[in-house]
């Protein structure tokens, strides 16, 4: 019993001793090399001072304890290195600061690895802030000479940890590099090694990678398609005529708060590249490059257009609509057109949020636009028809399809609204946005055929983002998809907009009816009727206050026009992409962006044009243009030339989207000048 108690006694006696015991003579250690350093820094002297016993013997002491137990021959012989080298020259002033303590403990770490990281930590910041003010005092040429030492070398090395393959990463190596920033051909020296690089995407293997050191310009680049030729051929019987020819970019440049709020979906990309004040300057410097006439962009940052975007594109001569996202978002679509170029005739703002109605809870915006072409005065009183234009990001969420549906209904009935002229025809019509729906999908299908059948339609199915639909919900589209009190029909219209027309359809009174019973066709027997005493040969004689002559009315009711086809939505816009969505040289779909490592295309350039009858090639309506004419088109890139750039965004490209291009002509003729007055909304004033 006894030695029990002695041995719960003593014991932690002997630890608490032996940690004593360690700390003496770590805070001896430590003193004695402070006392050693200062005294050698006041006069910083110019050679050097061979160091005592006492300090050998301590040291040496200090290294066996760290060590935890006698050294072996190779931990001895390092030890002995370390002791002849101070003791050949003995480190002074910041010479000896420099030098931290991890420099100095060469043999195998213990189990105390981690307390001396963070012992390191904490005083090579200070250390480091003592040096660079010493080193501000001393000759040029004692710090040249202090600079090729290798401690300082390792020291340097080692209070710089962000380092790519041994070479310090910063944000002006990144500004300075002409391969990112430059986009006219790079120098030969600016490349991108592909050695080493981690792809975080699936299925990586069925690719190859490119060869090593391949510039980012090389890489990503993109080829006009000129279509003109096509485009320019005349129908028979049009007016010749001159083309007025602009470009039209749409872009979601990608919101810095988005990056904030989701760090997750680019942990494959640099923090530089990432930094808003980096990719501003890529992403202006990519719009001036292709210099549009029309630049439709998305996930716009409220604070940074004002503040920067908006005075930079006023500067390159554009005027600017914005439209902030409701609620609490940040972020929202511009429209920016040329002022040199077109003249504002309607600005109107749509807001996708309705209080009350679950298919309408989101807070997505759209903005279209009226523009009115301005011709050279060289050909006089010319007239030109205006153009809306249209812009807009819809919801993301995969799963919610009936939501999507409504939004782009909600647009298009506006886009009805503001392109149709007093004759009741359209005029050109363009229409930009992300719309997070990939080609062939319903909701694509809907906007370019003008027809959709969406009763009993699962939800996650509309925008055809299944592989996005890990657990998919049994939400299913039914009729009616939005309440009457909406205000707009099945047709993509306002109720107030509809045009009521005179049907062959007529709806009759009772009375009316009634009045065909004593007529004188009612009143005759049939020849074929067989003649019944008492039952047919009965003539109805006419009441004396019943009329002879008919009362003809027509109580046809408008609203049997307006009333919704169950089940079923259409639009009259005619509307078609500027691209075919797939890359014939090499096999694979045009790419957009790449949400989690998988490409797709989510980004649109839709315009107006003809619809060519009775010609449907496996459910798509084909068209012809007719007014607005595509000229030309910037082409898109595949998912794999993606990856080999490690996704987006890159050095190269500072947004997770990839910008379209396309280039229009739109016919110059006797159209006689548009005038409806200027429509700035109050949001927008």
């Amino acid at each position: 019993m006894i030695g029990t108690l002695l041995c719960y006694v003593l014991l932690p006696v002997a630890r608490l001793l032996q940690a004593f015991r360690d700390d003496f003579f770590t805070c001896r250690k430590n003193v004695l090399l402070v006392k050693s350093t200062a005294a050698r820094i006041e006069g910083l002297p110019v050679c050097g001072k061979p160091a005592s016993e006492e300090q050998q013997a301590l040291l040496q002491q200090w290294l066996e304890e760290e060590a935890g137990g006698p050294y072996t021959h190779e931990s001895t012989s390092e030890t002995e290195k370390v002791s002849a080298t101070l003791a050949a020259e003995w480190l002074e002033g910041p010479q000896l600061l420099m030098t931290s303590l991890s420099d100095l403990n060469v043999a195998p770490q213990s189990d105390g690895q981690e307390q001396q990281q963070v012992v390191q930590n904490e005083t090579t910041s200070g250390l480091q802030e003592f040096v660079e003010t010493a080193l501000a005092n001393l000759p040029l040429e004692e710090i040249e000479a202090i600079e090729d030492n290798a401690v300082w070398a390792a020291l340097r090395t080692q209070a710089n940890p962000q380092t790519v393959d041994g070479v310090p990463l910063s944000t002006q190596v990144w500004i300075e590099d002409p391969a990112v920033l430059a986009w006219s051909p790079a120098q030969e020296t600016d490349v991108v090694t592909t050695e080493g690089i981690v792809l975080p995407f699936q299925n990586t293997d069925q690719f190859q990678p490119l060869p090593a050191e391949i510039p980012y310009h090389e890489i990503l680049w993109r080829d006009w398609e000129d279509i003109s030729a096509q485009a320019c051929i005349s129908e028979p019987g049009s007016e010749d005529g001159s083309l007025f020819e602009f470009r039209v970019m749409s872009y979601n440049i990608l919101a810095q708060d988005l990056i904030e709020q989701s760090p997750h979906l680019y942990m494959h990309c640099h923090p530089d590249i990432l930094s808003w004040s980096y990719r501003l300057a890529n992403l202006l410097q990519e719009i001036q490059h292709w210099d549009p006439d029309i630049l439709c962009l998305q996930e716009v940052q409220e604070n940074h257009y004002w503040e920067q975007l908006e005075p930079t594109l006023v500067m390159m001569g554009f005027a600017c609509i914005y439209k902030r996202r409701t609620g609490r978002k940040t972020d929202g679509c511009v429209i920016c057109y040329k002022q040199d170029k077109f003249q504002l005739i309607s600005a109107n703002p749509v807001e996708y949020f309705r209080p009350g109605l679950d298919i309408l809870n989101r807070d997505n915006v759209g903005l279209v636009l009226l523009l009115q072409p301005l011709l050279p005065e060289s050909l006089g009183d010319t007239a030109i028809r205006p153009l809306c234009v249209a812009n807009t990001h819809i919801l993301y969420n995969p799963h919610r399809g009936d939501v999507k549906l409504a939004q782009v209904v909600l647009l298009l009935a506006e886009i009805d609204k503001t392109a149709k002229l007093v004759d009741g025809s359209y005029c050109p019509i363009i229409l930009c946005g992300d719309l997070n729906s990939v080609p062939d999908s319903p909701l694509y299908k809907f906007i370019r055929n003008g027809q959709l059948y969406y009763h009993g339609m699962p939800a996650w199915k509309v925008s055809g983002q299944e592989e996005f639909c890990h657990h998919p919900h049994q939400r299913k589209l039914l009729t009616p998809l939005w309440p009457s009190c909406l205000g707009i029909t099945d047709g993509c219209q306002f109720v107030t907009l509809c045009k009521s027309k005179k049907s062959d359809r007529r709806k009759y009174s009772r009375d009316f009816l009634l009045q065909f019973r004593y007529c004188d066709v009612a009143c005759e027997r049939p020849a074929e009727l067989p003649l019944l005493e008492g039952v047919t040969d009965a003539k109805p004689e006419r009441p004396a206050h019943w009329s002879k002559e008919l009362t003809v009315e027509n109580n046809s009711d408008a609203e049997l026009l307006c009333s919704r086809y169950p089940g079923s939505v259409q639009h009259g816009l005619n509307l078609t992409s500027a691209y075919s969505h797939f890359l014939p040289q090499k096999g694979r779909p045009e790419v957009t962006t790449m949400p989690m490592g998988m490409g797709a295309t989510v980004d649109y350039i839709f315009y107006s044009a003809n619809p060519i009858r009775n010609e449907n090639v496996e459910g798509h309506r084909m068209y012809q243009d007719g007014a607005l004419k595509l000229l030309g088109r910037l082409s898109l890139l595949s998912e794999d030339i993606l990856w080999s750039a490690n996704g987006l965004p890159n050095p190269f490209c500072s947004s997770d989207h990839l910008c379209l291009l396309a280039s229009f002509g739109l016919e110059i003729s006797g159209f006689r000048s548009y005038t409806r007055p200027l429509e700035l909304s109050q949001e927008l004033l």
